[in-house]
């Protein structure tokens, strides 16, 4: 399960097992059953109590995985950035895809000439 974007008020639902909502009842459940959960928290900042919420949510199994742009892959469009945090996502549940292309080490010279 993927709760995209999650709010730290439903971040902090989750992490108390506050069970009035059906995305936090689902997300409850997967972490009962350890399925996948991953939360790609939205808010910045943070305070201590978002990441405490965090670092417990991470002991109970949960990923977080906030939608943080990434520009070694050289995005070109917003569209990029947007296929990368997805793509990430999609990692977390073992989904196949190609939104984006993989790191394996810095590009050649005639890499980069043909990505620019």
């Amino acid at each position: 399960m993927v709760v995209a974007p999650c709010s730290v008020r439903t971040l902090g639902d989750i992490a108390t097992s506050h069970n009035d909502s059906l995305i936090v009842r689902a997300a409850d459940v997967h972490l009962k059953e350890r399925r996948t959960l991953v939360l790609m928290v939205r808010e910045t900042p943070l305070h201590a109590g978002h990441l405490k919420a965090m670092y417990d949510l991470s002991l109970y199994g949960a990923v977080i995985l906030p939608p943080v742009p990434a520009f070694y892959h050289l995005p070109k469009t917003m569209g990029d950035l947007v296929d990368h945090s997805v793509g990430k996502a999609l990692d977390q549940l073992g989904v196949e895809h190609e939104l984006f292309r993989r790191w394996t080490g810095p590009l050649s010279s005639e890499e980069r000439m043909k990505r620019t």
